[in-house]
């Protein structure tokens, strides 16, 4: 298995990307190419010591920058370390490729270079929330500002197989982003497609789900529009951090309460560890012909790492494989 990451992309490459990197050999049985300046990079692991048969490099002489256009990057720079990732991907010199660099990018060039699955009209980012009682993978958390009826579906057949496969759920329940439970509720779109959905027979639906309930963890996989997902990831990433600022306020206001925070130390380190997006790394681009990751833009060492040893789940389970046996079905 090889696994690609673009060593040029994100706010602290390459020097947290190298690191990331080397640190994944210990959790992947997998060759690991880092793409770009192939000078910077050999820099960078020249700082470790690590198994040098399994760290490749492909070199590149540009870079997607965070302030370019999207679609005209990705045209008007053939030899980016995203760009050569993508087509390395659709070629299958790459089992999956990572990327912290511009968002936008990424998803363009993925349904450029990479490609659509036969009878997916949207790909969309599916993430894995952290919540009280486990995970809830959302989709689409980014990709598609607007959607169709149809493309929930899309959605919601890509999210159930990402949860039963990567996550391990069993007949994992679907259910809808609205302002309300009742099937009458939201705009026509959605309301459409509440009765596609309710009639597709291969899922779990379980009707719709109110913002108030999505950390709560009463399902596995919640559907809705890219512009609504990207909201809901923000706004938990937002909370979680504020919940963390909260407790280190109170836990340092006074010597009793610092007493009580040693007490507890190991539950709060359990608790910030479940929280942090860095713990899982990034969000795969389903329904693309390839598996190819979103890491977060200001991903470290550890969030980079963990990008890899999904990326490598991704692969191991065939999963762009079986969402294209599921869309045919």
């Amino acid at each position: 298995m090889k696994i690609a990451i673009d060593a040029m992309g994100g706010d602290h490459a390459p020097a947290e990307i190298v690191k990331g990197t080397v640190e994944a050999l210990s959790e992947v049985a997998a060759t690991l190419v880092l793409i770009g300046d192939e000078e910077k990079i050999k820099a960078e692991l020249s700082k470790y010591t690590y198994e040098s048969s399994r760290i490749e490099i492909h070199h590149t002489t540009e870079v997607v920058e965070n302030c370019d256009k999207p679609v005209s990057a990705i045209r008007t720079k053939p030899d980016s370390s995203m760009v050569v990732g993508l087509k390395e991907v659709r070629h299958g010199n790459y089992d999956g490729f990572i990327s912290a660099g511009n968002t936008g990018a990424l998803l363009a060039g993925g349904a450029m270079k990479v490609g659509r699955i036969k009878g997916i009209e949207r790909p969309a980012l599916g993430t894995a929330l952290p919540t009280m009682s486990g995970f809830t993978v959302l989709l689409d958390s980014g990709a598609n500002a607007e959607c169709k009826a149809r493309n929930l579906r899309e959605f919601a057949i890509m999210g159930s197989l990402y949860s039963q496969l990567i996550l391990g759920v069993d007949h994992p329940e679907v259910r809808l982003v609205n302002v309300g439970e009742e099937e009458t509720k939201g705009t026509p779109v959605i309301q459409e497609a509440y009765q596609i959905l309710k009639e597709e027979k291969s899922l779990n639906f379980g009707g719709n789900i109110e913002g108030r309930d999505i950390f709560a963890g009463t399902t596995d996989v919640i559907i809705c529009d890219g512009f609504t997902g990207n909201v809901i990831l923000k706004l938990l990433e937002g909370m979680a951090k504020g919940f963390g600022d909260l407790l280190k306020d109170i836990f340092t206001a006074s010597p009793k309460n610092m007493l009580a925070a040693a007490l507890v130390k190991k539950d709060l380190d359990g608790f910030k560890k479940k929280m942090d997006y860095k713990e899982y790394g990034g969000a795969p681009l389903l329904g693309v012909n390839g598996n190819v990751v979103k890491a977060h833009g200001s991903s470290d060492a550890r969030a980079i790492k963990n990008a890899i040893r999904y990326a490598a789940k991704f692969a191991e389970a065939d999963l762009v494989q079986k969402i294209s046996d599921a869309i045919k079905e």
